[in-house]
């Protein structure tokens, strides 16, 4: 009997060999960098080199066809370089300047916009959908591609305060992170549950430890294996749903968009930063999502107007207080917005993220 096939340990591959020479020679030596024009980037190394590093915008799910139009840019302007940020941005480095306006209007002839940089919005962030996820209630990819045709000028231009992150989720458990407006799903009813499927379709001891609040337990329907929702203490995550399809939770009435406002990862000029609830029940409404688009440009707008430079949407909200806030972009203010959870501050602080 042969031995079996072993994994190669081969762990993180070494990123030398995919960087521009002259970024990995000048690794940790960079004396300054500066913004010469929307969507480019300039650093200067303390031995004299520069790069330049030309901003592209594109869809996070590509096809084979959009890679190979990017490459294509790369090899006959970048010298073959290209690398994707974590909002799936595309870089282009060169360090002949004389390159720079080319390499630009090769990306905007093929259709990716160059720009995103300085006070500009960002490329959203987005979790995978419908395409990868088993369970999306809204197809955050479909919200990306919907508000980037609205925010087409944020994006290319750089009179913002600073620099803004938006963030999609398709559900509240799973992906999204904190950003200056993140949008994402609330299912506002409990799951409704096909008992005849569940036996033949669910292993229940899984489906009842899914459960982060323990609202699911076993029963017997019909006289058939089944499970049973506790309502008074389901919180409509949809937990639950992937390990068991037939307790679908997914609506096209009562599952709606969320938005929230003033999240930050960064520790720069203020502490990190929660985002806040600030509009809820709008509708799911695809392919265009209007009625979302509409709360994050009031929102967009009220911000560009009224912040100082170099705020971030959350120190700007915490300098104002959250009743301006609520009166410069004109959203209504109801119950559900203030959190009175007295145990939060007691759980954050016992995070060892999170302190104060």
């Amino acid at each position: 009997m042969s031995a079996p096939r072993m994994p190669d340990e081969t762990g993180v591959p070494d990123w030398k060999p995919y960087m521009h020479p002259v970024l990995e020679k000048n690794y940790g030596q960079w004396a300054y960098h500066e913004r010469p024009k929307n969507g480019v980037l300039l650093h200067v190394a303390k031995s004299g080199d520069k790069v330049w590093t030309i901003k592209a915008g594109t869809a996070r799910q590509m096809d084979v066809h959009t890679v190979r139009a990017l490459a294509d840019i790369a090899d006959n302007f970048a010298d073959g370089y290209i690398r994707f940020t974590v909002r799936a941005a595309a870089e282009f480095m060169v360090t002949d300047e004389s390159k720079v306006d080319a390499l630009i209007q090769a990306c905007e002839d093929a259709g990716f916009p160059v720009g995103g940089t300085g006070p500009s919005v960002r490329v959203l962030s987005h979790t995978q959908g419908w395409m990868h996820c088993d369970i999306p209630g809204t197809d955050a990819s479909g919200v990306v591609k919907a508000l980037m045709d609205e925010l087409f000028d944020e994006f290319k231009n750089q009179d913002m305060p600073n620099h803004v992150h938006l963030t999609t989720s398709c559900c509240q458990i799973n992906c999204g992170g904190q950003g200056d407006i993140a949008i994402n799903i609330q299912h506002t009813k409990p799951p409704k549950i096909n008992h005849d499927l569940v036996a033949n379709v669910c292993e229940r001891p899984s489906v009842v430890a899914r459960c982060p609040v323990a609202a699911i337990r076993p029963a017997m329907v019909n006289g058939k294996p089944s499970l049973e929702v506790d309502e008074k203490k389901c919180v409509c995550c949809g937990a639950c749903f992937p390990p068991c399809p037939p307790m679908q939770i997914n609506d096209p009435e009562f599952s709606k968009i969320a938005v929230w406002v003033g999240g930050k990862h960064s520790s720069t000029r203020s502490k990190p930063m929660f985002h806040k609830l600030v509009a809820a029940g709008i509708p799911n409404n695809p392919p265009r999502w209007p009625e979302a688009a509409e709360v994050v440009k009031k929102i967009l707008g009220a911000y560009k107007e009224n912040a100082k430079d170099w705020e971030r949407m959350g120190e700007w909200v915490e300098r104002i207080g959250w009743g301006q806030f609520f009166e410069l972009t004109g959203l209504p203010f109801t119950k559900y917005h203030v959190d009175n959870w007295r145990g939060g501050r007691a759980n954050l602080n016992a995070s060892a993220h999170l302190h104060f």
